[in-house]
């Protein structure tokens, strides 16, 4: 059985390009780090900074409309000038900001430096992005994607729950930590890819057939960018809602608040790969984003469930992680079943614009909703979110050729 198992491991990891496994490596790198964002809320309402939840909401905000401006010139500068600058260049200024950040106490600097952060930290994802699909092909770029969110999950479970003992003891460390990972990882990314020749590739006849010239006049595309950053909306709770719910509702402690953000990660390392090996040869794209949807939907009604606070807890977090698997590979494969080598970078940076509007739009109403009601009211307002979402991806399959 044992044997079985690890075979099934093996297979499920083979087959993907040299390229591929360096950049999740970096990835990893870079992500084990990863401490600021999901403690920035509690940061900023913690007995150190004294904000309100609506200042807080108004600081992710910015950090979101920071990760649009970031996403939109990040996939001009890849198209134009390459994927390979963009994350060197990301990766090593954005660790620096980092580190900058942590030393600010002016809340007008925190929300300007905040911006310029997500901006530089953003420009990131659409290089990456590209990258992923440049050293990838299509029968396994499924896959590529998923060991790219493996890495950065590995990378979450260990940054969040290092973090969450981080921060009980100082938070100003959090900063500094998540700096230095992120330039150590632009030094490695340097080494490992400056040899590499990233500037031509031949494409197959599959992936050179007809696609929108523009990503701008792709109807069916832009449909789905509204979906994905509604989608967005709802899962980004887990980031800047969540923790203070469980904080100040469920009354649960900062080290078990990042424990069951690990348990995430550590679901998407064990789970994801061999699922998703599955799944891809299947071609029912849009069905299992639709599933997955679903049981997003339900993650947030059982935090609000009468129990044990620490069982509803994880509880959410396997429902959310659960449906995070089977949806966002496959909104992956989505965006890159319709562009092509020469639109990549646009595509990538749509698609990380959407997720950074929700970022720009979420936080702020979520909190001004808690204000003005509770959270009650948000996280069922949320479950309603994600239900529409399913039916306007069961639009899109209907109406796709790209299903």
């Amino acid at each position: 059985m044992l044997h079985k198992t690890l075979g099934l491991y093996k297979t499920s990891f083979s087959g993907l390009s040299r390229e591929v496994w360096l950049l999740s490596l970096i990835m990893l790198v870079n992500r084990s780090g990863t401490m600021v964002l999901p403690f920035l809320t509690l940061y900023l309402t913690g007995p150190d900074m004294k904000r309100s939840l609506g200042d807080a909401g108004l600081v992710m905000a910015l950090f979101g409309l920071g990760s649009v401006a970031g996403a939109f010139f990040g996939g001009k500068l890849t198209d134009k000038s390459g994927f390979y600058k963009v994350q060197l260049f990301s990766l090593f200024f954005g660790g620096i900001l980092f580190m900058v950040l942590g030393q600010i106490a002016s809340y007008p600097l925190i929300c300007a430096f905040t911006f310029l952060l997500s901006l530089v930290n953003e420009a990131f994802r659409p290089a990456n992005s590209s990258a992923i699909a440049f050293y990838s092909h299509s029968k396994n770029r499924t896959r590529s994607y998923s060991l790219n969110r493996l890495s950065i999950n590995l990378g979450w479970a260990v940054g969040a729950s290092l973090g969450g003992f981080v921060a009980a003891f100082d938070y100003e460390l959090l900063f500094w930590i998540d700096g230095l990972t992120n330039v150590f990882a632009a030094v490695l990314f340097y080494v490992l890819f400056r040899n590499t020749g990233v500037k031509t590739k031949t494409m197959s006849l599959e992936e050179v057939s007809e696609k929108p010239r523009s990503a701008y006049r792709d109807n069916y595309y832009l449909v789905f960018l509204v979906l994905v950053s509604l989608f967005a909306m709802g899962f980004f709770q887990l980031f800047t809602t969540v923790p203070n719910y469980l904080r100040d509702e469920l009354q649960l402690n900062e080290p078990f608040i990042g424990g069951i953000m690990a348990i995430n990660g550590l679901i998407i390392v064990f789970v994801e790969m061999v699922l998703i090996y599955h799944l891809e040869k299947k071609n029912k794209n849009l069905e299992f984003i639709i599933f997955g949807l679903i049981l997003c939907a339900s993650a947030f009604p059982v935090v609000l469930l009468p129990g044990p606070a620490k069982l509803m807890a994880i509880g959410m977090i396997i429902l959310m992680t659960l449906g995070e698997i089977i949806t966002m590979p496959f909104m992956n494969t989505y965006w890159t079943l319709r562009s092509n080598e020469s639109n990549r970078g646009q595509y990538a940076a749509l698609y990380t614009m959407a997720w950074g509007i929700s970022q720009v739009v979420g936080p702020y109403v979520s909190a001004k909703v808690v204000e003005n009601f509770n959270f009650q009211v948000l996280y069922l307002g949320m479950a309603l979110v994600f239900l529409l979402c399913a039916l306007g991806f069961r639009f899109l399959k209907n109406e796709s050729v790209l299903s």
